[in-house]
């Protein structure tokens, strides 16, 4: 599994550069027609040349990067996949319930976060201590949510309700609960 890090500063900096160029072409077409008097005008097949080459090259993105993503091929093989932990988790009242003080994992431990809402819609998501994002879900009372996640490297992470569950919502925070552990 890639770490998702490292996806989102590749994914990053191809889309810039896409982006930055489907911009320029905007500029650049909207230039050549409103300028007025005589002059050369763009040329409807180099215009529609690089339109092409915009749609190739954008598709070609999302292919490539589609096997980027790392939980991708965890959820594709599932079924097939044994959890080595799994931890349930329920939420009530703003407030999440772990099994214990201090989740501690194993490098290379596939885990299940299962966690429960017995009142309204929260959010599960784990924090690196740069304050980015690892992983979320969204968990819906009555409904399965759980996720299942390798941890590839030790570290610590907090969790966070990343879903709107009203002005107390925002203090869902377990400040270093998770922890991997290992080479």
């Amino acid at each position: 599994m890639v770490d998702s890090q490292m996806v989102l500063n590749g994914q990053t900096f191809a889309y810039t550069c896409y982006a930055i160029a489907v911009i320029l072409l905007m500029a650049w077409f909207s230039y050549k027609i409103t300028r007025s008097g005589k002059g050369k005008t763009v040329s409807s097949v180099f215009f529609y040349t690089f339109v092409s080459l915009l749609v190739v090259l954008g598709v070609s993105l999302h292919l490539v990067t589609y096997n980027t993503i790392p939980w991708a091929p965890m959820d594709i093989n599932r079924a097939d996949i044994k959890a080595d932990k799994v931890f349930e988790i329920s939420v009530k009242n703003h407030e999440f319930h772990l099994p214990s003080e201090k989740l501690i994992i194993d490098v290379n431990d596939k885990v299940l976060f299962d966690v429960t809402s017995l009142d309204l819609t929260y959010g599960f998501g784990l924090f690196r201590t740069d304050n980015s994002m690892l992983f979320q879900m969204q968990v819906v009372p009555g409904h399965r949510n759980d996720i299942l996640w390798q941890f590839l490297k030790p570290g610590v992470y907090t969790i966070r309700s990343t879903e709107y569950s009203g002005p107390k919502g925002a203090q869902m925070i377990l400040k270093d609960v998770v922890e991997v552990v290992g080479q």
